[in-house]
C-alpha cells in the first residue's frame, strides 16, 4: 500500500474503517475505526478510541468522507490516555446529537470525565459488558485491568468477529503498515508491550480470556497494524503469550 493511500479512510473489515494516519516521526501511530451499522436512514455508527486533541482534523475528515456525524450514536473510550480519547469534546461538537453516550469503564470514566466531556457515559460493567445496535447488532466488551491502565477494556464485534484491542497488540515502528504481512513481523509488537505492560502474567491472563470467550477472525490495534486471518491472530496471541514484559525484565535481584 502506498503511503499517500493513508490519507483516506481505508476498509479494513464489512462496516469497519481505520480513519487515523500515518505519523512517520512519532513511530507511535494512532488507530480511530469507524464502525457503520446498517445504510440509509437507518445508519448507526460508532467511533472507536477516536484519538487525540492534535489528531482532530485529521480522523474528523475522514469520518466525514464515510458518514454523517450525526449519525454516530457511541463513542469508545477503551482506557484514558489522551491518545486514546482526549479529542471527545470536540468530536462530541460535532456530532451534535443529546443521545451521544461514551462506553468505558468505570476505573477509566474516572479519568476521562476529566477532558470536559459533556455526554452520558456507558459504565460497560453496569451493562454486562455489552451494548445493542438498533439493528440488533451487539458490541460486546472485556475488562483487561492494567494491560495497561486500571480500567482498560477491549470491545468485540460479533458481526465481523473483530476484535479492537486497544494498547494489546500496539506496536512502536518507524517502518510501519496499517496490516501485518506474516508473523515476522510480530516484533515490531515487542518492545510497546515490554515498556507499557505491567507483566506478562497479567498480559497472560487477558489473552487467554480473550481466547475462550471469543471466535477472532481479525486484531483492530489502538496503535501498530491490523492483523488478519484467524491462523495469524492465534500465532500473534502465541507471541505476545511468550513474551516476558514490564517487571519481568527488572534486573535488580529480589
Amino acid at each position: 500500500m502506498e503511503k499517500s493511500d493513508f490519507e483516506d479512510a481505508i476498509k479494513v473489515a464489512d462496516d469497519i474503517y481505520w480513519v487515523g494516519f500515518s505519523d512517520e516521526k512519532a513511530h507511535l501511530h494512532c488507530n480511530p475505526y469507524l464502525l457503520i451499522d446498517g445504510d440509509g436512514k437507518d445508519t448507526e455508527a460508532v467511533l472507536l478510541d477516536p484519538g487525540s486533541l492534535t489528531d482532530f482534523p485529521k480522523v474528523m475528515r475522514k469520518v466525514l468522507e464515510l458518514v454523517n456525524p450525526g449519525k454516530i450514536s457511541l463513542l469508545v473510550a477503551q482506557h484514558q490516555d489522551p491518545d486514546v480519547c482526549s479529542n471527545i469534546p470536540v468530536v462530541e461538537d460535532i456530532i451534535d446529537r443529546a443521545d451521544l453516550r461514551v462506553a468505558a469503564h468505570t476505573n477509566s470514566i474516572r479519568l476521562i470525565r476529566h477532558y470536559g466531556i459533556q455526554s452520558a457515559f456507558y459504565a460497560v460493567e453496569e451493562h454486562d459488558y455489552a451494548i445493542t445496535l438498533n439493528s440488533g447488532r451487539v458490541l460486546e466488551f472485556m475488562f483487561t485491568p492494567y494491560c495497561h491502565s486500571p480500567g482498560a477494556i477491549v470491545t468485540y464485534d460479533t458481526k465481523t468477529k473483530s476484535l479492537f484491542t486497544s494498547d494489546i497488540f500496539g506496536a512502536v515502528s518507524g517502518d510501519w503498515s496499517l496490516f501485518v504481512n506474516d508473523e515476522s513481523s510480530f516484533f515490531r509488537m515487542d518492545s510497546f508491550h515490554q515498556l507499557y505492560m505491567p507483566s506478562n502474567q497479567v498480559l497472560t491472563h487477558s489473552l487467554e480470556r480473550m481466547q475462550r470467550r471469543w471466535d477472532i477472525e481479525r486484531i483492530l490495534p489502538q496503535h501498530g497494524s491490523v492483523i488478519e486471518g484467524s491462523d495469524l491472530v492465534a500465532r500473534a496471541f502465541e507471541h505476545l503469550k511468550g513474551l516476558p514484559c514490564g517487571i519481568d525484565l527488572d534486573g535488580e535481584p529480589g
